[in-house]
């Protein structure tokens, strides 16, 4: 299983038979090199979206029509885009699981907010949500943007993720100290990436608070399109 960052919240998760892009923001995003954009999406199977603010679906609709790819994520969201840009979907709810190219694909709560920009403001855009992806061996838990949940506990002890990629930066999601928490309380990560920090002057720059946080945790902080084989 490869994981590749791809600035901010987006990833490249290679795992079982699928190649999927997670809250694929390219185009405008200080963190990635657009000039390397080809290489990030060659190959991809299919394009998960855990909510809809414009810095995890910016390129979704492009990169689906591109590589005639389907956007996988909850309903409301996901009939939305079909109907609306004559996409391929996959829309499911808290609870589900979708097998994608046999990487099974359960979506679960995040606390955070859904909203797409519309003509008079923002518009609903269905519930935020993280995913619990299991193949190869590993149980990988993408949290979204989100802040620390009770929902962690059964989260945790049901899944048993072995991999945390975590948004972690603060201000808009929870920061390094309380992903550490999180971590330690809820779960039991072998590794864990942080997320959603280094773009903005607004969010963290380093994970040095995670890693301290999370001693005998194996924390990457990564480099975007280096890949980490796990």
């Amino acid at each position: 299983m490869n994981i590749i960052w791809l600035g901010h919240s987006g990833f490249r998760i290679e795992i079982e038979g699928a190649v999927i892009l997670v809250d694929p923001w390219l185009s405008g995003n200080p963190m990635f090199p657009a000039a390397r954009r080809a290489e990030a999406i060659r190959g991809a199977t299919h394009l998960l979206i855990t909510h809809g603010h414009g810095d995890h679906t910016g390129d979704a609709i492009a990169i689906a029509k591109e590589l005639s790819i389907p956007v996988v994520g909850i309903y409301d969201l996901m009939s939305w885009w079909e109907g609306a840009h004559g996409i391929a979907t996959v829309g499911f709810n808290k609870g589900g699981t979708a097998d994608l190219n046999g990487a099974k694909v359960t979506m679960v709560n995040a606390c955070h907010s859904s909203s797409a920009g519309g003509e008079n403001g923002p518009v609903y855009a269905g519930h935020e949500s993280g995913y619990m992806i299991a193949g190869d061996g590993h149980v990988v838990y993408v949290s979204g943007d989100t802040d620390i949940m009770a929902d962690m506990d059964w989260m945790g002890e049901y899944h048993r993720p072995d991999v945390g990629i975590l948004c972690a930066g603060g201000f808009y999601t929870m920061d390094m100290k309380r992903a550490a928490f999180a971590a330690r309380k809820y779960f039991d990560f072998r590794t864990v990436i942080p997320c959603h920090y280094r773009t903005f002057p607004a969010l963290a720059q380093d994970a040095a608070e995670l890693k301290a946080g999370l001693p005998g945790v194996n924390v990457i902080e990564p480099e975007v399109l280096v890949p980490i084989t796990l």
